[in-house]
């Protein structure tokens, strides 16, 4: 069991010990503008393998290597298409991974065994203090337990892996509260294999190019596994009507996120209203599922959000957190 310890992002002293500890070749939850990552050397594969092992992921799943800047990019990946820079150049740092083909160098270990490699520059200051100060770049997956919800404040890290890192790096609720979009390169074909902050309208009008969005996909890339981000209590998505409906004739004790107004007749066990604009919405998500996770209900019903394209994100993420399938609204 190991003592992991709670650093505080805005203690100059304990940022220096997070970034000494991952140059050891310790795990270090770092916080990011998305959520938390578990961080690891990237070039250290002994640490980068620990990571597979704290989470119980599969070593056969990506990770995503977060490094200074672009002008770095090519010590990860080859081959890299002007596309790229363009990217870079508009989102860097920022919440968008590119997945390009891997340096020949890249261990196995980073990339699951794959040819590719996904790579982005984060915002979060703190972290980019430590990758620049120190020219690291780490493989950092969500900071969670494999297929559970992603962490979005220091709490939640060490509520699924406290003794089993070294450390985390607390640096306060993070700005999106989503996973970053990751945009493949690795064709002449541009295509999202996951939603996030940046949106398909966002890339098009840097790109002046089409970029594609599969519903579905069997790529390879973080977070595309049928069951993901699950609240440990059943999650369930309904309409508002059927979650009205529903609450008023069980007995059962019901975690509820909503985000029309409840009647005031109904009170279930636990309640909480959900921002009604997508970004708000994303960045409480995992928090407040969370906090209905904590509250000790037999479910949570959350209230279906638009179908909408600004929603994307969003929905690709219930799809995935729901234990049955996300209705129409």
């Amino acid at each position: 069991m190991i003592n992991t310890l709670r650093l505080d992002a805005a203690i100059a002293a304990d940022v220096a010990t997070a970034a000494d500890l991952l140059i050891q070749g310790h795990l270090v939850a770092v916080p990011t503008e998305t959520v938390y990552g578990l961080a690891a050397d990237a070039t250290n594969p002994s640490a980068v393998s620990r990571i597979f092992a704290a989470k119980g992921r599969p070593a056969d799943h990506p990770l995503i290597v977060h490094i200074e800047d672009a002008s770095v990019l090519s010590n990860w990946a080859k081959a890299i298409p002007p596309a790229a820079y363009t990217l870079a150049e508009a989102f860097w740092p920022g919440p968008l991974t590119l997945l390009l083909p891997k340096a020949d160098h890249v261990s196995p270990v980073v990339t699951g065994g794959l040819d590719s490699i996904g790579v982005r520059v984060p915002a979060h200051p703190v972290l980019l203090q430590v990758l620049r100060q120190q020219h690291l770049a780490v493989a950092a997956p969500s900071a969670n337990r494999y297929k559970k919800l992603s962490p979005t404040s220091a709490t939640q890290v060490l509520h699924g892996l406290d003794g089993r890192i070294e450390a985390v790096l607390d640096g306060g609720d993070c700005q999106f509260g989503l996973e970053s979009t990751i945009v493949s390169l690795v064709s002449d074909k541009i295509e999202i294999l996951r939603a996030g902050p940046i949106s398909q309208a966002d890339l098009e009008a840097v790109l002046g190019l089409p970029v594609y969005h599969p519903k579905s996909h069997h790529i390879k890339v973080a977070g595309n596994v049928k069951a993901h981000y699950q609240p440990n209590t059943p999650l369930r998505c309904l309409a508002y009507a059927d979650l009205i409906a529903e609450v008023s004739h069980t007995s059962a004790k019901i975690a509820v996120l909503h985000q029309q107004a409840l009647p005031a007749t109904l009170q279930p066990f636990y309640s909480n209203a959900m921002p009604r604009d997508p970004v708000a919405f994303g960045q409480a998500l995992y928090r407040e599922l969370f906090a209905a996770d904590q509250a000790g209900a037999a479910q949570i019903l959350l209230e279906t959000p638009p179908q909408t394209a600004e929603w994307a994100a969003i929905l690709e993420r219930l799809a995935r957190a729901v234990h049955e399938p996300v209705p129409s609204a």
